[in-house]
């Protein structure tokens, strides 16, 4: 069953600022579908804050309880362009440990963090120390989110910070990333658990 809501925050929506939001396909994701566009959000674990200045819609749903969510930028996020183009499974979900390897700033994570809820957890890898700080500064107020500051590729040198998790992501945006998500499952997935590989089309050559 779909909520009427009002945007509340910065911007509006095309066509005015009465939507309906109803769940994505990918559990833990949620939609607004206007012909054949379509805008992803991810529920907000912080209702009142935004991380990079994204849009976020005030929702009441027929309980009549308030829930915010979070507009998911799909040309600020290579995972969020994944689910709009169509992938078959994204295999975070409510609950999940996740392992994210190229945490960045932190963008991507937060939404992650949202879909995994207050019952999962993000184990987020950053090398670069100006992305690092950043990461730091939102996972401040994202309880969920644990910022790491190392190397994915020296997986040792981590693992007792991170548990067994159900879905390790790389977004390295390297050209060795494929192997430098390859030594990461043996130390950290769990049985039956999944990766994704998220690459950017630039680095292949």
């Amino acid at each position: 069953m779909g909520a009427r809501s009002v945007i509340r925050g910065r911007g509006r929506m095309e066509g005015g600022n009465k939507v309906i939001v109803t769940p994505h396909r990918h559990a833990g994701v949620f939609m607004i579908a206007k012909g054949r566009d379509c805008t992803i959000l991810t529920k907000n674990l912080v209702p009142g804050k935004a991380v990079y200045n994204e849009e976020r819609l005030s929702v009441q749903n027929e309980y009549g309880t308030e829930v915010e969510y979070r507009v998911w930028d799909p040309f600020r996020s290579d995972l969020a362009a994944a689910v709009i183009g169509g992938a078959d499974n994204i295999w975070i979900k409510p609950g999940a440990k996740v392992l994210y390897l190229g945490a960045a700033s932190g963008t991507t994570v937060s939404h992650v963090s949202d879909i995994a809820g207050p019952e999962g957890c993000v184990y987020a890898v950053e090398i670069s120390e100006k992305s690092g700080r950043e990461l730091v500064n939102m996972a401040k107020t994202r309880p969920y989110v644990t910022p790491i500051f190392e190397d994915a590729r020296n997986p040792a040198k981590y693992k007792m910070l991170v548990s067994m998790v159900d879905v390790i992501c790389a977004d390295l945006a390297q050209p060795d990333e494929a192997m430098i998500l390859a030594h990461n499952p043996s130390f950290f997935l769990k049985m039956g658990g999944h990766f994704s590989l998220i690459i950017n089309a630039d680095i292949i050559t």
